[in-house]
């Protein structure tokens, strides 16, 4: 288990670094109007996840999902580990489930954000 921790933290930390020099470059290249650096870092995430869930899967190297999925991925967007549950439930035949997971976490985590936004903005303001 601790050596599972470990990985976590290692991968994170890779991830999380790459999250931001991507964001950064993306910035550069493209400008910061509008937030494209997050976009192309859950896109380009989330792909990573699908590739890495089958390629860990089919050659039996799970064990590295610790240090890439959770990890890595988890550090650099966790909108990859988002992504892959949507699509299992949906690959389950559970598409209501899916889309309720989808539209849940989506408005949920919104408004939890701009709740936030609120609680914190009447304490500091």
């Amino acid at each position: 288990m601790l050596i599972n921790l470990i990985y976590v933290a290692l991968g994170g930390a890779g991830g999380a670094m790459l999250r931001y020099l991507t964001g950064l470059g993306v910035g550069r290249l493209l400008g910061t109007g509008f937030p494209l650096g997050v976009i192309t870092v859950n896109i380009i995430g989330s792909f990573a996840m699908g590739v890495l869930a089958v390629m860990l899967a089919k050659r039996g190297l799970m064990q590295f999902s610790p240090l890439l999925m959770t990890g890595f991925l988890g550090g650099f967007t966790t909108f990859s580990a988002f992504s892959l549950e949507a699509v299992t439930l949906f690959e389950r035949g559970q598409t209501s489930a899916a889309m309720s997971y989808v539209l849940i976490s989506v408005i949920g985590s919104i408004l939890a954000l701009m709740l936030g936004f609120w609680l914190a903005r009447g304490v500091w303001a």
